[in-house]
């Protein structure tokens, strides 16, 4: 029987000593940027509830950061697809200036009050602070991709305070249907270090509250599988997938709408500044501008209280209206965490109808809009169980394998390959793009 040998086991030594050196300082960084960049968030996000006229100045701000990226930030503007792109096809490499541009631009979305993310930032200040260390060192290209693919786990694990679920994210959000574990233990490796250091700057993520921990039976035993509470699940998650869709197919529809209407790139921020203060005056409420984590007033709409008794129908909707509009018009950020308010807030509104605990509904939804968006369904599971625990970890993943199947083959990051599609189709060339699959290219 074939068994490691001592020379196998020292080159496996000598590769783990070279690749902490290469990540372990990039972690450090790519953490404490993090860090910052979550400070800063919490800091302008308290200004914002303390001083909410500022919104009125959204349509400026907007413009000033879509100048920054007209006059100095070339192929930045590319994002999350241009780090994907460059992990797949190594060109260029991910300009450095991508970092401090995405950086400010965010927090200025959400000083003023656009609807967007956080994941964006972090993934792109991990990317492109990987893409400059990869350059430093002159490595090549099959380093550069796992350097690219470190970078990317750190920042999503560190701002999410989810380390396990950003090392798998990395790897799975490159190419739908297949995990190339080449990068696995850097990614690992540079996650965990930038989640440590992220909390040793003092950065404490939200606790979510989650009860239920699964249903007592006859004999007094709780069991975490009940067969009719999973097939209400899986109905939910059909529900998740759709959610997915219709986010995805309205950032890509509404896009080019708005180009087409404003060839100024710049100048688009404006317009969705101006729509997005209609709509707080049409609803009468500010619960939908910045990340949705807390509302601006007790009871309001936001991801935690969706994880509580109130009910709350369509705030899932008029989130992902505010979001889709600010994204196509250019604000900065990232759609993550309003994918978790659009999820979690569907799992609200659908608990009472499906007669599921509100609190579980609302954790499968959390994660599973987002695995059916991302197309990442394993690392949606992974960050369910840091998050909430592991108790429901069977709902939380028939919930995004679900939404992920329900969602088709659209995706936030259309620069994703398929390896392996949804639905067999006879004439698919392996390696074809979402954006080319959205068009119905599958064999170019």
């Amino acid at each position: 029987m074939p068994s490691i040998t001592f020379k196998e086991m020292f080159s496996l030594f000598l590769q783990l000593v070279r690749w902490s050196f290469l990540v372990l300082p990039l972690a450090v960084v790519i953490g404490s940027f993090c860090a910052l960049f979550l400070w800063l968030l919490e800091v302008v996000t308290q200004y914002r509830f303390t001083h909410p006229a500022i919104l009125y100045a959204l349509p400026v701000a907007g413009v000033a950061v879509g100048l920054a990226y007209y006059l100095w930030g070339g192929r930045s503007d590319g994002g999350n697809n241009l780090i994907i792109d460059e992990i797949h096809e190594p060109d260029a490499g991910v300009p450095l200036r991508m970092a401090p541009l995405v950086f400010l631009g965010t927090i200025i979305s959400h000083l003023f009050g656009a609807s967007v993310g956080r994941e964006g930032t972090a993934v792109q200040m991990g990317g492109s602070l990987a893409s400059a260390v990869a350059r430093w060192f002159s490595l090549d290209k099959r380093d550069t991709r796992i350097l690219l693919t470190a970078g990317i786990a750190a920042g999503f694990g560190s701002v999410f305070g989810t380390p396990i679920a950003g090392a798998v994210f990395g790897l799975e959000v490159l190419t739908l249907g297949r995990l190339d574990c080449s990068a696995l233990l850097p990614a690992t490796i540079c996650s965990v270090v930038a989640d440590w250091v992220c909390y040793q700057w003092g950065i404490h993520h939200p606790a979510y509250s989650m009860g239920f921990h699964g249903l007592t039976g006859a004999d007094g035993r709780i069991f975490h599988v009940n067969a009719l509470l999973l097939v209400k699940v899986g109905v939910a998650a059909i529900a998740f997938g759709f959610a997915s869709r219709a986010f995805s197919e309205g950032v890509q529809y509404l896009s080019p709408i708005v180009k087409k209407f404003c060839p100024q790139s710049w100048l688009r921020p404006a317009i969705g500044g101006v729509v997005t203060i209609m709509l707080v005056w049409a609803l009468g409420t500010r619960d939908y501008l910045g990340l949705g984590m807390v509302a601006p007033e007790a009871g309001g709409a936001s991801i935690l209280n969706f994880f509580g008794a109130h009910h709350y129908a369509w705030s899932w909707l008029l989130k992902l209206i505010f979001t889709v509009i600010a994204l196509s018009c250019g604000f900065k950020g990232g759609e993550v965490t309003p994918l978790f308010f659009i999820g979690s807030g569907l799992g609200n509104a659908l608990a009472p109808l499906l007669g599921v605990p509100v609190d579980l509904l609302a954790g499968v939804g959390f994660v599973a809009v987002f695995a059916g968006a991302a197309n990442t369904p394993i690392a949606c599971t992974f960050m369910a169980v840091e998050m909430f625990g592991g108790a429901n970890v069977i709902y939380y993943a028939v919930g995004c394998i679900i939404a992920y199947l329900a969602s088709g083959h659209t995706g936030i990051y259309v620069s994703q390959r398929i390896a392996v599609p949804k639905i067999w189709r006879k004439m698919f060339k392996p390696g074809v793009t979402i954006r080319q699959a959205r068009l119905g290219k599958w064999t170019d």
